[in-house]
Order: C-alpha cells, then structure tokens, then sequence
C-alpha cells in the first residue's frame, strides 16, 4: 500500500468522540483527517428516531459550543443537527463512508487503508464506539429476517404480534413505542423485573403497562426458537409456544474487537476484554495508537 495522504494523526470513527478529537487536533495545530465508515455520527443515526438521550444537553457538548434543545434532555434529531452544526462550525477535514480496512505497520508510523484512500500517520486515535456488532442470542431461527437487532420506527410494527427480548432501555422504549402504534407487544426477560437502570420517567409506564396487561411480560424467561410465525420460550414453567410476526432483540451491542486484534493491540483475556492502554494517555500496547 503506497500511501495518497500524510497527517500527524488519523482519528478512526466520526461519532461525538471522533469529532472532539478532531477539534482538539486542529486547536494543536496538528494535521488530521477523520475516517468514518458510515454518516455523520453514524451510530447516533441508527439510534431509533423517537429517542430521548438519558443524558442532558450539557453532557453532550463538544468543543465548547454550547447544546442547546428545546428540552432539558434532547432527541436524536436535534443531537444530529448539534453535531453537524459543530463539524460545520469548527470546518472539521473528514472523509464519511470511508471504511478502513486494514492498519499496518511501516518504520516510524502506520499505513491506514481506506474505502477511499491509503493516509500514513505516526498516530491513530480509534473511536469507533461499540454499536455496530449485535450481542447474538445464539438460538435456532435468529438468522430469519424476522429477527431485527435495532429498532428504528414504531409503525412499522403496527398490528403485529411482535416480541421484545430484554429490559433495559432500548427494549423499554421499543415495547412501549410498538404498543402505543398498535402492536401486540410481548416481553421476554431474563431476569425477574425490569431493568433498574431504566430511564426514571419511563420506568413506571412499563410497569403499569404489564400490571396492567397491555403488554405481556414473560420473567425469568428466555427465547429458545424462533420459527416463521411462532417462538418458543423457556419459562419457569417449562416451554411455552406463542404466535410471533416478528422478533426485536435488544440485548446489546459490543466493540469490534478482532479490529483491534488484527491491528495488534493486545486485548485482556477476562470478560470484561479491555485493550491495552496507559489509563493516563490512553495509549495502547502500540506507540501512537
């Protein structure tokens, strides 16, 4: 790989972190390009369109501009307009839909292969977040396309019978949005109860809704098939069948850890698989990065 472009840094991933190291690169006086494989903060907008952030406005700020929306906790679409406002305000150099592919390593620095284009650097800062990867149930039937691990619109689901595995916030947010659009809405749930980190102004809403039976919540519970039009699930009973169209399983998403592998950071072999890092510079196992 010969590489087109040479910067002081190369920041991989253009979500709120990327953008403010940009910020912080340009006010350094150092050259830098930001490499985002999708939009503009991709992942904010694969968030489902009617979500509110658990965060206030001030939390989200960037490069001392200030956030400001129409409510103390703002929405995904004014979190949009706010990021791109400030990549517009700060003239930040990016290059969106440019997936990398591949860091290798040369004398002195790396050679980053883009979608794009080939940029060599002495440092890469990597900010790729962790939403791209659904965490798998790992059960028959959940490669059907029936079978969605994000959730975007409500109306989509409108008279169907549809389950929603989890109970956190994501689940929470989908269960009741689905309900209210004339969904069937039917919870499977691992645990005995709903999730206590669970936005505080939403949770009793959910509790009502499957006190009062609006939405069906299956506890200490978990889906064991999926079929075209029905699911099993493990109850404390035993197994039960219940007709299905289709299934939301929010159960969480995790980094793209072989990226990392494949680079070379050493990654900790404990559940938790932490990359290697100086908690100070936050530099890993290998210099510049």
């Amino acid at each position: 790989m010969e590489p087109d472009n040479k910067y002081d840094v190369v920041i991989i991933g253009g979500g709120p972190i990327g953008l403010a190291c940009g910020i912080e690169a340009k006010k350094a006086g150092l050259s830098y390009i930001i490499l985002e494989k999708g939009c503009l903060v991709n992942s904010l907008y694969n968030y489902p369109a009617n979500m509110t952030f658990f965060s206030t406005s001030d939390k989200l700020e960037i490069g001392g501009v200030p956030f400001v929306s129409n409510n103390i906790k703002p929405t995904r679409s004014e979190a949009l307009e706010y990021y791109r406002r400030v990549t517009d305000h700060f003239n930040l150099n990016l290059s969106l839909f440019n997936e990398v592919k591949s860091v290798k390593t040369q004398l002195g620095g790396y050679i980053i292969q883009g979608g794009k284009s080939n940029y060599e650097t002495a440092n890469i800062i990597l900010s790729t977040g962790f939403y791209d990867i659904p965490n798998l149930l790992n059960i028959s039937g959940e490669e059907l396309p029936k079978v969605r691990h994000y959730y975007k619109d409500p109306h989509f689901y409108a008279k169907q019978e549809l389950i929603v595995v989890g109970a956190n916030n994501s689940s929470v947010d989908a269960a009741l949005e689905t309900y209210r659009k004339g969904a069937k809405v039917s919870m499977v749930i691992r645990e005995s109860d709903i999730g206590e980190r669970v936005k505080y102004w939403v949770r009793p809403d959910i509790v009502n809704r499957i006190k009062e039976g609006s939405i069906k919540a299956y506890f200490n519970s978990n889906l064991a098939e999926i079929r075209e039009n029905e699911v099993d699930i493990l109850c404390p009973e035993g197994k039960i069948t219940i007709s299905n169209d289709f299934v939301l399983a929010m159960t969480g998403y995790q980094p793209d850890l072989n990226f990392l592998r494949n680079i070379g950071i050493n990654i900790s072999k404990d559940d938790k698989q932490v990359p290697e890092h100086n908690p100070e510079t936050m530099e890993t196992n290998l210099k510049g990065i």
